[in-house]
């Protein structure tokens, strides 16, 4: 019941982390098993969703460290299927070259997001790709509010001179 009610949550957490349809399904799976394993230690006190966030998040991260990968290579198919790409219901047909430089485009958005130092990166995607309030990321991340507004402010300050850079170097 708990993997029915929470496995869209988790895998979109991860996936937000790791950019990779089939590593965040993999890693929702250790995160659920790690949730079986140590439903014991479950403190009421907190919302299961905050306790879900939190392991998918460690385990995501933890998978980042492990295979130190610095790019992240997408298939079309992770891009549709990503939370933050809405246009699928209004999609119009578009050409292989315009699909690749919207491709190229996500990627580089992507990598931008990765190189930002980890506790701005993970403040960022809760709040960008799962639409977490700054109240519900400091429960979390285990940080006072003002910490996490400080963390996503520097992360959008990070990504817009990233990016504007980017731009001017004709990167998209």
């Amino acid at each position: 019941m708990l993997v029915e009610n929470y496995q869209k949550l988790v895998v979109n957490t991860c996936f937000g982390m790791v950019h990779n349809t089939e590593d965040a399904e993999d890693i929702a799976q250790e995160v659920f098993i790690e949730v079986f394993r140590s439903i014991q230690n479950f403190r009421a006190d907190a919302k299961i969703s905050t306790w879900l966030y939190r392991i998918a998040v460690n385990r995501s991260l933890n998978f980042i460290r492990d295979n130190k990968r610095n790019k992240w290579f997408h298939s079309f198919e992770d891009i549709i299927m990503s939370k933050n790409s809405q246009l699928n219901s209004d999609k119009h047909y578009e050409t292989p070259a315009a699909e690749l430089e919207k491709m190229q485009r996500v990627n580089i958005i992507h990598e931008a997001i990765d190189s930002l130092p980890e506790n701005q990166k993970t403040a960022f995607t809760l709040n960008k790709y799962e639409d977490l309030s700054y109240k519900e990321i400091s429960e979390v991340m285990d940080l006072s509010v003002s910490s996490v507004e400080s963390l996503i402010h520097r992360a959008k300050i990070g990504l817009q001179k990233k990016l504007y850079t980017c731009y001017k170097k004709k990167c998209f």
